[in-house]
């Protein structure tokens, strides 16, 4: 397949960013758009000098952009209705979904060249994860090329890198590739030959029925690994459990068991890490053995993930107010997420006062794990509520409201319906410095911090 100039739909989005970027590190003519408002990704194009267009328009395809060989889209933005997308194919200009283009670039066919590829999947951890397999394997000089869904990456300068190594490492996202369309999970479209399973939990209400297919989804992505592969996969977890007994290829397990192949705390007895928590902790692990396999010595394993300082909107340190508080960013957006990266910072910080200030993300996945939801925030003082971010791929549904959750947590839960609500409640509160103030949520919240009174900036 030679490919000279690709056009990407929604190039904002956190997993189109690094194909865009890969894209243009290999030579191929990028171009791309998306709406203006501002994405954590603006950063990483602007610095690989791609300007996208305001906006989406059939005559993006025209003009300078006239010699197009692909388009590759999302589900977002109207998917393959996209007037972009429906232009391209008027044209017979091959269009291709970004889930797809993962296990294109993978392959390596698009670049003349043959990949490892390594593919990390899971409810939670997956983009951590991944940034530290690659960490590792940088800080070997392995060079990888790598997908990472997130804004920048301290250790390794962007989300995306098109490297002469010969190892590609990419998330491999569960969700549907295009809702509409084409209800592929998207990590069926990669073929690596480690795959990593972090853990399984129900998570996407409108892609899967049941936990139980969720579970069963996984094992078949698994049992896509050739002969020679092998599965890495989180033994604690209830769920890989169960898909290892029907699992047979080749696995190694970790966890904080015993009975796991690899035990947390004897691997990283020699290590200091710079994110803190149990769930770091086996994400970690995890790349440690990965590191393992493609025949990096302990040592210099155990050097680079010291070296790994976090991703972005991954319990991201983002200043101090000017009242003192210190603020804190954090993707999680899943019961188990929130409970988990909660316990980390009670644990890291045990005489501070938390505050978290969440938003939903989708109205399915907030009326389908509602009573979870009110059971996540055990280990913090407060938690303001605001209305769910809704997805571009769904309907608003009136029948789910935060109030409801916010009566449901009790006294301290707080309801504040829009962001600006939220900062003009900091900011009045004045937080001290025995304060730690969280932002958490997939959608807009990370924005508050740049509309609260901040006298230092990480």
């Amino acid at each position: 397949m030679a490919i000279h100039s690709v056009h990407f739909v929604g190039i904002k989005g956190v997993g189109m960013t690094p194909l865009a970027i890969i894209a243009k590190e290999a030579g191929i003519e990028v171009s791309g758009s998306d709406i203006g408002e501002e994405f954590i990704t603006d950063e990483l194009l602007k610095k690989a000098g791609i300007i996208p267009f305001v906006g989406f328009s059939p005559s993006h395809l025209s003009g300078r952009n006239s010699n197009i060989d692909l388009v590759i889209t999302t589900g977002a933005h109207g998917g393959f209705n996209n007037v972009e997308v429906l232009e391209a194919k008027r044209k017979n200009i091959k269009v291709i979904t970004q889930g797809e283009a993962v296990g294109i670039f993978m392959n390596g066919a698009i670049f003349g060249r043959k990949f490892v590829g390594i593919s990390v999947t899971g409810t939670h951890g997956k983009t951590t994860t991944t940034a530290m397999i690659a960490t590792v394997l940088k800080g070997f000089g392995l060079d990888p090329s790598f997908v990472i869904g997130t804004g920048n990456i301290k250790s390794l300068g962007s989300s995306g890198h098109f490297g002469k190594g010969e190892y590609f490492i990419a998330e491999a996202d569960e969700y549907m590739t295009e809702p509409t369309f084409d209800k592929t999970i998207k990590f069926m479209w990669q073929h690596p030959k480690i795959a990593v399973i972090t853990n399984i939990e129900f998570d996407h209400p409108d892609a899967y029925k049941s936990l139980g297919q969720t579970r069963e989804k996984f094992l078949e992505f698994a049992n896509q690994l050739p002969k020679d592969g092998v599965l890495i996969a989180c033994g604690d977890d209830p769920q890989v459990k169960e898909l290892l007994l029907d699992f047979k290829g080749r696995r190694i397990t970790y966890g904080f068991s015993k009975e796991n192949d690899f035990v947390v705390f004897d691997v990283l007895k020699d290590i200091n890490l710079s994110v803190f928590g149990d769930h770091n902790r086996l994400n970690a692990t995890a790349a440690f053995i990965v590191g393992l396999e493609v025949g990096i010595e302990k040592e210099k394993i155990i050097k680079s993930l010291t070296q790994f300082k976090g991703s972005k909107r991954r319990s991201e340190f983002i200043g101090l107010l000017s009242s003192g508080a210190a603020v804190y960013d954090d993707y999680a957006h899943h019961p188990t997420e929130i409970r988990e990266t909660l316990k980390a910072f009670r644990e890291n910080f045990p005489e501070s006062k938390m505050v978290c200030i969440f938003q939903p993300h989708t109205y399915s996945r907030t009326k389908s794990l509602f009573e979870q939801f009110s059971n996540s925030f055990n280990d913090v003082d407060t938690v303001i509520l605001t209305d769910i971010y809704s997805s571009l791929r769904e309907k608003p549904d009136p029948t789910v409201s935060m109030l409801y959750l916010a009566k449901k947590i009790g006294p301290k839960a707080l309801f504040l319906p829009k962001l600006s609500d939220v900062v003009e409640y900091i900011n009045n509160q004045n937080f001290g410095n025995g304060f730690i103030l969280i932002t958490m949520g997939a959608g807009d919240v990370y924005k508050i911090s740049e509309k609260l009174k901040l006298k230092f900036i990480s």
